[in-house]
């Protein structure tokens, strides 16, 4: 593994002017590490957005196949990050090695999938209508339209993925994918893994002959203001808490040209367990619930922070067995002291509701966090209550016993906007409770049927969105291929002669994955 100079990454350049140093933690310990990490200046964060902007112009009219490889490069790169590298991911985030060693995978995965995407086309959306010179009462035009990259994006780190929503993560992945120079803003967690990673991406860029610029990062506090409000900066990716995204969302709005923030915020990811399903299989349903509950200490996205049932001496007895099995699990050791200090802040509002009481858990002691499973009356859902609305990032979860069906309907017409939700049924439940996925389409981006949101499938299908607050853009997807669009614009061009034209749009392009001939569609081979 190469040394660490701590330094900010510009225009394939390595840069320390300020003076302020950061230091990356021990996740176990809290024992800083020996590296020194330096804040980026006023002067460095404008340099390496300008450093993209002026990388734009030459990386968005690379071909799609010479991005491809450059995508394909990264990948290799970061396959190639040994054990010394885990090692030192596991440090920094207290993660076991084989989910480190899941999660590089993930994330050079995602590399390649994208550059799978630009090979065969499609991401270009083009569109052809031939000129009509004989339709009256007016003739009509050639029009072809595509799209092209918006510019340059600042990527935000995530806490919870130190991989693969971070800095060669899926935004990363997909705003290269779509022509855009990247600037990364580090996480402070895990500052020493983002420099390893960045450093794979500089191989990557320098043996496939990117324009200097293509990726830029830079590390401190106080940083992603001033790279948001920068002119050059085209769109914002972000993963984290609903307080950090909706301040960008702010900041991005406010700017003399507003941009987009495509930003996943918060969710609560419901789970919703019918009768029949309970009476087939209490106690596998009891058990896999839990285990989703408090995997990885719950600090994923799409943790299930909600379990909604209707009353039944069986959703009681399920209620206990939950309660049974979440006392008995250990507590586990969080990403950071950040995110320890806001898991107790959660469950302090939690245990102060009048309406919520508390089922399981030990008490908070040490380090670590402790599962913990509470119990909510209906009508705080129904009307909205914003307590329970709120994500608490850990392994806890809070269960809500509705009167019947129609209460049922009411409690899922009061949640705010989510990543997922689940339904635990058997066929006579689905049958019976018709109205859930059309009003659960409403309401977020993933419906699960007999299974657990805690993982997140990589590929042309998934969308890991959904309305507000779970994301600032239900429209889009952080996840899966369809994340490439956020980063995109289409481009009409009128009566151009086929020299003229984008390779996407000549005639004889073979890359064209649809057309627009006399109005009627049709799909052409690859």
């Amino acid at each position: 593994m190469t040394s660490f100079l701590g330094h900010n990454y510009i225009a394939g350049q390595r840069s320390a002017k300020g003076s302020v140093t950061l230091k990356s933690v021990d996740a176990n310990t809290g024992e800083a590490l020996p590296q020194n990490f330096y804040q980026a200046t006023p002067e460095e964060v404008d340099t390496a957005a300008k450093a993209a902007a002026a990388a734009y112009p030459a990386y968005r009219t690379l071909s799609a196949s010479r991005r491809a490889q450059f995508l394909d490069a990264v990948a290799d790169e970061l396959d190639a990050l040994g054990d010394d590298f885990v090692a030192l991911v596991c440090r920094e985030t207290a993660l076991p090695a084989a989910r480190i060693k899941g999660e590089r995978a993930r994330t050079s995965g995602q590399m390649r999938l994208f550059a799978t995407v630009l090979r065969r086309g499609d991401f270009y959306g083009a569109r052809i209508d031939n000129a009509l010179p004989e339709r009256q009462p007016l003739p009509r035009p050639d029009l072809r339209q595509y799209r092209i990259g918006l510019g340059p994006v600042a990527v935000f780190g995530a806490s919870n993925f130190p991989l693969a929503f971070s800095t060669a993560g899926g935004d990363t992945a997909a705003a290269l994918a779509a022509g855009c120079p990247v600037v990364f803003k580090a996480h402070s967690g895990h500052m020493a893994t983002a420099e390893q990673v960045a450093d794979a991406i500089i191989r990557a860029a320098e043996a496939t002959e990117m324009p200097a610029g293509v990726f830029n990062m830079i590390f401190g506090g106080g940083v992603g203001e001033a790279l948001v409000k920068h002119p050059a900066i085209q769109a914002v990716g972000f993963t984290g808490s609903l307080k950090g995204g909706r301040a960008l969302c702010d900041m991005a709005a406010a700017r003399a040209q507003p941009i987009p923030v495509f930003a996943e915020m918060s969710s609560i990811n419901p789970v919703i367990v019918l009768p029949q399903a309970l009476h087939a299989r209490t106690e596998t349903i009891a058990r896999d619930l839990t285990a989703s509950v408090v995997q990885g200490c719950g600090q994923f996205c799409t943790n299930p922070g909600l379990v909604i049932g209707i009353a039944s001496p069986q959703f009681t007895a399920f209620t206990q067995q939950v309660a049974r099995l979440v006392g008995d699990q250990p507590a586990q050791t969080m990403l950071n002291a950040g995110t320890l200090s806001s898991y107790g802040k959660g469950l302090e509002k939690l245990l102060a509701h009048p309406g919520i009481e508390h089922l399981a858990g030990s008490a908070p002691a040490g380090n670590q966090a402790q599962p913990q499973l509470f119990k909510a009356d209906a009508s705080l859902l129904i009307d909205g209550d914003e307590v329970l609305q709120e994500e608490v990032f850990g392994p806890t979860t809070v269960f809500v016993e509705v009167a019947d069906q129609a209460q049922l309907s009411s409690a899922l017409h009061g949640l705010h906007g989510q990543l997922t939700a689940t339904i635990i049924g058997e066929p006579a439940d689905f049958e019976r409770f018709t109205e859930l996925t059309p009003l659960l389409e409403q309401k977020v981006g993933r419906i699960l049927l007999n299974g657990y949101p805690t993982g997140v499938e990589v590929c042309d299908s998934m969308v890991h969105g959904g309305p507000y607050p779970a994301t600032s853009d239900a429209r889009g997807t952080s996840v899966g291929t369809l994340a490439i669009d956020r980063f995109l614009r289409p481009v009409c061009f009128q009566n151009y002669p086929d020299s003229l034209l984008p390779d996407a749009l000549k005639n004889a392009n073979p890359l064209r994955i649809q057309r627009l001939v006399d109005g009627t569609p049709s799909r052409e081979p690859l």
